[in-house]
């Protein structure tokens, strides 16, 4: 099935043109925006989180949602091949086995000639063998992940650095309430937000290595030793560009309860629609987006 996207209108005059021009503004407005969420197959419990990115999506009034879940693990993937023109943007929920060879060129066509990917969490943890998926996420972090699949990225002395000492890429300390520092905050995905807000909650993310190709920090969290961090200030935010594509990471996104924190879901949202459309219209800043000492919840539906 294709999508409409625009309507061409031919021959019409000139007056029903300009009758028809507050209609059809108004139908742009309205438009909203096609997602698909992946899962299937994760070591996080996707059951529970697809439901809750489900709503957050919906919630935002700006995205229509479909879910396309694969098989389990271990089972045969060939089959498994979702129409990725059909969608503004596709958002990853899955950490599991490699994709077919059929839904991995389409999956790379999509995303090169202008289709949006939005990462959340675990989606960065698959398929540290598949060059152009590296590229696509910028950082990943488990999976086999070493020196040779790219620099750690880091914020040091108020620059972002690339540091290509080896080690594993991927790790953790503890999970915890931590603030996020906005390093960006003139992108359109967190213009008007607090520079500094406290995240749930949550795993922070850290030595995630990988291309680092056109890939922009947005966001960072200091990875405290005390929590068994790493003493760096990790990215937590990014945008990324592959081809005519553009993608949306975010390490934030553990469970139900990260996902629950305000201010991941309006970055969330605000981000997945920049994938989608380059811009965001969703500015309007809750009066409940935390700020810097403590978190701020919101109870998705599907979790109460």
């Amino acid at each position: 099935m294709t999508r409409m996207t625009r309507t061409t209108l031919c021959g019409l005059t000139a007056l029903l043109i300009a009758l028809l021009t507050p209609f059809s503004s108004a139908l742009a407005d309205d438009h909203k925006l096609a997602a698909l969420i992946i899962d299937g197959q994760n070591n996080h419990n996707w059951q529970a989180t697809t439901p809750v990115l489900r709503d957050i999506l919906e919630s935002s009034g700006r995205f229509t949602v479909d879910v396309a879940t694969s098989p389990a693990k271990g089972e045969d993937l060939a089959g498994f091949n979702p129409d990725f023109a059909d969608y503004d943007v596709v958002v990853s929920n899955y950490n599991g086995n490699l994709w077919g060879e059929a839904m991995r060129k389409d999956f790379l066509k999509y995303v090169r000639s202008g289709g949006a990917y939005t990462v959340v969490h675990a989606a960065n943890n698959p398929f540290g063998d598949w060059f152009e998926y590296n590229r696509i996420i910028g950082l990943g972090g488990w999976g086999g992940r070493d020196q040779d699949s790219g620099p750690y990225v880091r914020y040091r002395d108020g620059r972002v650095v690339c540091d290509h000492k080896p080690g594993r890429g991927g790790g953790h300390g503890r999970q915890h309430a931590f603030p996020v520092v906005h390093r960006k905050p003139d992108h359109p995905i967190l213009k008007g937000l607090p520079t500094k807000w406290m995240h749930a909650e949550d795993e922070l993310y850290d030595r995630l290595r990988g291309p680092a190709t056109e890939l922009t920090v947005l966001a960072t969290a200091y990875s405290d030793p005390d929590t068994g961090g790493t003493g760096e200030h990790e990215p937590m935010l990014m945008t990324v560009r592959y081809g005519k594509g553009r993608i949306f990471h975010t390490v934030l996104g553990h469970d139900v309860k990260s996902l629950s924190c305000v201010g991941f879901q309006v970055t969330l949202n605000r981000g997945t629609e920049w994938a989608a459309t380059g811009e965001v219209t969703l500015t309007e800043v809750p009066a409940t987006f935390p700020g810097p000492s403590k978190p701020s919840l919101r109870r998705p539906k599907t979790s109460e």
